[in-house]
């Protein structure tokens, strides 16, 4: 019991350190992020935090969802090694493996197999099959980088048929007439 008693309270001052520190998620995300998952492995030594089964990540709007999310903190200089405690300061990135979805609003979301957010550059990366929606608005691509700040993003393909692809649709203007059925 000791163990998990301490395993926790280690864990709690780890991520205490992340929230304090941590950057924009999503565009206008403030305030702390906010992990849960089924399963948490801490490693206090490395300054890594491993969030297992349904992990998700959240700080406002800003959702970063997957079957795994590794937090990587920065190392204290100075810190005790021996016990491995109180050595953890800023994060320095999140790493997202298998089913990645990443959402910053109601209507934008993006999913990918792999996944990145990048504490100092203030960006989320996706890879493999990534499909970025807008609306009705879509764009597929392999890689796709995000730019939590400015909320910019570039959509890379894998050449050939692995190409960016967009499917975009037009704003309806009020005065637009629908087209009636054919007669």
């Amino acid at each position: 019991m000791k163990s998990l008693v301490t395993t926790t309270v280690l864990a709690i001052g780890l991520l205490a350190g992340a929230a304090a520190h941590a950057q924009q998620l999503g565009p206008g995300a403030t305030g702390p992020v906010d992990i849960a998952a089924d399963e948490l492995e801490v490693q206090n030594k490395l300054c890594v935090s491993t969030w297992r089964g349904k992990a998700e990540a959240l700080q406002g709007e800003a959702r970063l969802r997957a079957d795994t999310i590794k937090a990587v903190f920065e190392p204290k200089a100075g810190a005790s090694g021996a016990t491995g405690t109180g050595g953890c300061g800023d994060l320095l990135r999140m790493e997202a493996q298998g089913s990645v979805y990443y959402v910053t609003s109601k209507d934008q979301r993006v999913r990918g197999d792999a996944g990145a957010y990048d504490a100092r550059a203030e960006t989320v990366t996706l890879t493999g099959d990534v499909v970025a929606v807008q609306g009705q608005n879509v764009l597929r691509g392999t890689r796709m980088v995000f730019n939590t700040t400015t909320g910019e993003g570039r959509m890379i393909g894998g050449g050939g048929s692995n190409r960016p692809r967009g499917v975009f649709y037009p704003a309806k203007k009020d005065g637009d007439k629908q087209p009636g059925p054919a007669k």
